[in-house]
């Protein structure tokens, strides 16, 4: 019997939700600036938040052909963030019928690494 009292003690600690924590290069952690959330409950939504760190994200999605054979949600929005050296990285994308179409942007012009983009070409 103790043995299963502490096997549970244990699986309860291990279960428990862990705290998520993310820092600034500076030491400082990141806070949560703006947060947006809009949902019309029939299929269209739209939310966005922007962090302390300068990451931002926006999205809406809408509900195309609904009740159809081709029903579907149409999906628009952006997230940026800061690399190391200052460069911020913006992806502008649509997800609909035809596909995640991703488009990216690099501050002060320059070459986008390979890394990303192979990221993005799967």
């Amino acid at each position: 019997m103790k043995l299963f009292l502490v096997l549970a003690c244990v699986a309860l600690a291990t279960a428990a939700p862990q705290q998520l924590s993310r820092s600034e290069p500076d030491g400082k952690n990141v806070e949560i600036l703006r947060y947006d959330n809009e949902n019309d409950g029939l299929g269209s939504y739209k939310f966005g938040f922007e962090l302390s760190d300068q990451t931002k994200r926006e999205e809406e999605g809408e509900l195309k052909n609904a009740g159809s054979e081709n029903e579907s949600i149409a999906v628009k929005g952006s997230y940026s963030w800061v690399d190391k050296d200052g460069q911020v990285y913006t992806v502008n994308y649509v997800a609909d019928e035809n596909g995640f179409q991703p488009t990216i942007e690099q501050s002060n012009g320059g070459a986008i690494p390979p890394a990303v983009i192979a990221a993005f070409s799967g």
